[in-house]
């Protein structure tokens, strides 16, 4: 097998004329790019480019404004501000009324109701007993 010796070639381009030759391909890519798609308009039927018109058009035209926010979501939070309370107050007011009947004076003013009925044992389990 003959040996073949190998060359090297040896290319040295200056910096500034590398990138200058690279900034023209890009721009003379871009406006190949922009030839093509002008050509491939021109061609299309009118109905295709007055859809691609409109499109354009939506595209480019300024967003239209938020609508004004509304209060009502405030006003859902309220509302469900209100309930709340008004949840737990009933809470409350069942805790409360527990707690008044397992007490030991309504326990003991239900019993006496129970074996013997009085007008002042009736008194004495609507005073402890809520």
């Amino acid at each position: 097998m003959p040996t073949q010796s190998r060359r090297e070639l040896n290319v040295t381009v200056p910096p500034l004329k590398l990138i200058g030759c690279i900034a023209v391909g890009i721009w003379l890519g871009f406006i190949a790019v922009l030839l093509t798609a002008a050509l491939l308009y021109k061609t299309l039927p009118a109905a295709q480019t007055q859809a691609m018109t409109n499109a354009v058009s939506q595209l480019t035209a300024p967003p239209a404004p938020p609508p004004e926010p509304t209060n009502s979501m405030f006003e859902k939070y309220q509302q469900n501000l209100r309930e709340s309370e008004a949840r737990q107050a009933r809470e409350q007011a069942q805790a409360e009324q527990q707690k008044n009947f397992n007490g030991p004076k309504c326990n003991f003013w239900l019993q006496q109701d129970r074996t013997a009925p009085s007008e002042k044992s009736r008194a004495n389990v609507s005073q402890f007993c809520g």
